[in-house]
């Protein structure tokens, strides 16, 4: 009966489809850099919206990675009569040919010329569209699964909103952004180069191999909304054949929502951390000799930076004594770090340029609560 839903769901997807403007042919490139996101034929715009081309999922995450109070749009595509394998701790086994976009954009304030601050997740309606009207596009990168490995391809967009730009060495764009409390935030919004790409997207220090770090289960299990109706991403991407080899949803892991105030909030600051600092504080990280494991799951322990002093003295410390120093936030290295725009002293290193207020009030109101010494 799976089997046969997952067939139902795909013609359900290719009629519409089929009937909807602006839609592309999805194409994978197996060597090269295309010079326009179009030619890559996972979004089409028309009709003044960004449609999603035939066979392209969209898919969200319970608690997002933190870049300047961003909207995303995330999407995936993979060749007719491929899956990709679950794997437990890590990111979905996808398959050479699978491309996977994430599109940057923010919602147009109220004032003319501004932006207003978004969450991370995305204002794309029911049927994976997004009303151009009411947002402004920044980039798009796409990572796309070649014979020899993860490619990262980043993709500007122009300012009619028709296409985007290849820009291998990145671009740097001022913005003028509302906040969730009125404040204006003057700041340049960096979009990295290629190479920048790796900083983020290669997990394992041993290999430095590019990678995707977002879909991996415990960040996809969840609800989303999908065209004919609600469903958990794991059960969809396994009924139209996008996935095999995943569990019951309620065996799979899951990450909290950070910002769900009725989830524990040590479940709310452990996801927090894990989607804005694990990939590189990991075992196996960019960030492994700093002795600093910021992965869901491991104990309150030195490990986890609890009373553990830092392996190097210098700026970044903030003149803190541990990583993370139970009930005392303002002695926390960790803390002073998410609080930072410093390139030497912040954390993530890349990949913002404002403060995210919201996030370490978050992080400030758990260590408050921790319990112990580290006397």
């Amino acid at each position: 009966m799976s089997v046969l839903r997952g067939s139902l769901l795909l013609l359900i997807a290719i009629s519409l489809a089929a009937c909807s403007p602006g839609r592309a042919t999805p194409q994978y490139h197996a060597t090269g850099n295309p010079g326009l996101l179009s030619e890559w034929g996972q979004l089409g715009v028309a009709g003044g919206q960004i449609h999603l081309a035939e066979g392209v999922v969209p898919y969200d995450l319970n608690t997002p990675l933190f870049t300047d109070y961003a909207l995303k749009l995330r999407t995936i595509w993979m060749p007719p009569g491929t899956q990709a394998t679950y794997r437990e701790g890590a990111a979905l086994d996808f398959p050479v040919g699978t491309v996977i976009t994430k599109t940057f954009y923010y919602p147009l304030a109220d004032t003319p010329g501004m932006v207003a601050a978004g969450d991370g997740h995305s204002m794309t309606n029911a049927d994976g569209s997004l009303d151009l009207s009411r947002v402004q596009l920044i980039e798009t990168r796409i990572l796309v699964h070649r014979e020899d490995g993860w490619s990262a391809i980043p993709y500007r967009w122009n300012e009619d909103q028709t296409d985007a730009v290849l820009h291998r060495f990145g671009d740097i764009v001022p913005l003028q952004m509302i906040s969730a409390d009125g404040e204006q935030i003057d700041f340049d919004y960096v979009m990295p180069d290629t190479n920048q790409c790796a900083s983020c997207h290669a997990p394992d220090s041993n290999t430095r191999a590019i990678a995707p770090i977002g879909p991996k289960p415990r960040h996809l299990n969840r609800d989303f909304d999908y065209p004919d109706g609600t469903r958990n991403q794991l059960e969809y991407l396994t009924e139209v054949g996008f996935l095999t080899g995943a569990p019951d949803t309620a065996d799979a892991p899951r990450n909290a929502d950070w910002e769900d105030v009725t989830a524990p909030l040590e479940a709310r600051a452990r996801a927090y951390l894990d989607a804005n600092c694990s990939h590189c504080h990991s075992p196996v990280g960019p960030a492994d000799t700093s002795g600093l494991d910021l992965e869901p799951g491991v104990p309150h322990s030195p490990a986890a930076g609890f009373c553990k002093p830092p392996v190097a003295a210098g700026a970044g410390t903030g003149d803190r004594p541990f990583d993370i120093f139970p009930g005392q936030p303002d002695n926390s290295i960790l803390l002073f770090r998410l609080d930072n725009i410093h390139p030497d002293q912040m954390m993530p290193e890349i990949g913002r340029s404002t403060i995210h207020t919201e996030g370490v009030a978050l992080i400030r109101e758990w260590i408050e609560s921790l319990p112990g010494d580290c006397g």
